[in-house]
């Protein structure tokens, strides 16, 4: 992970964030991180099948990656717990399926523990423990 973060980060405060999120991801957890394609690091995993189509697999259950404009969280389902989560957040830009942060600084790092846990707990009852 760090090769790789040294590597794709394209800034020392990106690089510093992304190792942070690291520990405090696999901290929050109690997974280790995985890299999932070539630039998102993921914590757990659990299996889908879509109601609406034949489409199924397996996607970590939360995870980050350092892109170029923003860091993108994969924290997100959307659940009403979440939803007020993130009237305390911090400064951050929402995505389809994910919350972009310039930097980490920019939230409160205590609710995205929240966010983390709410996730998990939402795939565990909607995809079954792995």
């Amino acid at each position: 992970m760090a090769a790789f973060i040294r590597s794709y980060a394209d800034s020392e405060q990106k690089q510093t964030d992304s190792f942070t999120l690291l520990d405090l991801m696999q901290e929050t957890t109690g997974y280790g991180p995985k890299m999932w394609g070539d630039s998102m690091i993921g914590f757990g995993q659990y299996h889908y099948k879509s109601e609406r189509s034949r489409q199924e697999g397996d996607w970590m259950m939360v995870g980050f990656s350092p892109r170029k404009t923003a860091i993108s969280l994969y924290v997100y389902s959307g659940t009403p717990e979440q939803e007020e989560l993130l009237t305390r957040m911090g400064k951050y830009k929402m995505g389809k399926g994910c919350l972009y942060v310039k930097k980490l600084a920019d939230i409160d790092r205590d609710v995205l523990k929240k966010m983390i846990l709410f996730n998990i707990e939402y795939l565990e009852q909607t995809y079954g423990k792995q």
